[in-house]
């Protein structure tokens, strides 16, 4: 007796299925290298725009920035760093999706801070911690949904900038704020005192060849940014 024996065709659904799982497990994968390479080495961050001017060897940068959008938090206090820890925390949240829009935004670089000192020293400063918004986002930001974080319209301005490496803080931000000072001093340089920047470019797990930056922008530029 002969035995019909049918060979089992396989499924076309079968086969998308297949592929939509690998095509999805190759996204994962790609992600994570992404999350992965940003956390450990800050690579492939997105940087604001800008144009320096190289007419002759500094020890210092002239930069001017050009219009962009930022996500800032604004705190008072006494402690530079403190301020920093808890402003970076209120923007990381909006970045995971804490927004409106209940979307992720790309991390970017630098983190900024502006400080306008107080009065005296008893008195509080005021620090604004500020991501820059990644390029996808700049005509059209996730409206923040904490009502401590807004978004910020900077306008083009020219700052004088200061580069130094390893672990900052906030004493090593001041020393390195007063060379930049003395500097701009030697050249006959008009610049404001106040407010001045600090920015960040580095992960906390990143160990070697750090990015640190003060900055003090060009005298009588200075104006108010605008809150969207």
């Amino acid at each position: 007796m002969k035995t019909n024996t049918r060979r089992r065709s396989s499924s076309p659904r079968r086969h998308l299925h297949k592929r939509e799982f690998t095509d999805t497990l190759d996204h994962l994968h790609t992600a994570m290298l992404k999350a992965v390479g940003q956390a450990l080495f800050s690579s492939g961050l997105q940087n604001p725009k800008y144009t320096e001017d190289k007419e002759k060897e500094r020890d210092y940068e002239i930069r001017t920035y050009h219009a962009t959008k930022w996500v800032s938090t604004t705190l008072s206090g006494m402690q530079w760093d403190a301020a920093m820890n808890t402003g970076f925390r209120r923007l990381f949240n909006y970045i995971q999706g804490k927004n409106q829009n209940k979307v992720s935004v790309d991390m970017t670089a630098p983190v900024s801070c502006r400080v306008d000192p107080g009065a005296g020293p008893a008195c509080e400063s005021q620090f604004t911690v500020s991501f820059y918004i990644p390029e996808e986002h700049q005509d059209n930001p996730p409206e923040p949904s904490d009502p401590e974080v807004f978004v910020e319209h900077r306008k083009e301005f020219t700052a004088y900038v200061r580069g130094f490496g390893g672990f900052s803080n906030e004493t090593m931000k001041r020393d390195e704020l007063l060379k930049l000072m003395e500097s701009l001093q030697r050249d006959g340089v008009q610049y404001m005192d106040q407010p001045f920047y600090a920015a960040g470019y580095d992960s906390p797990f990143k160990l070697v060849n750090r990015k640190n930056e003060v900055w003090v922008l060009k005298k009588e530029q200075e104006k108010e940014q605008e809150k969207e």
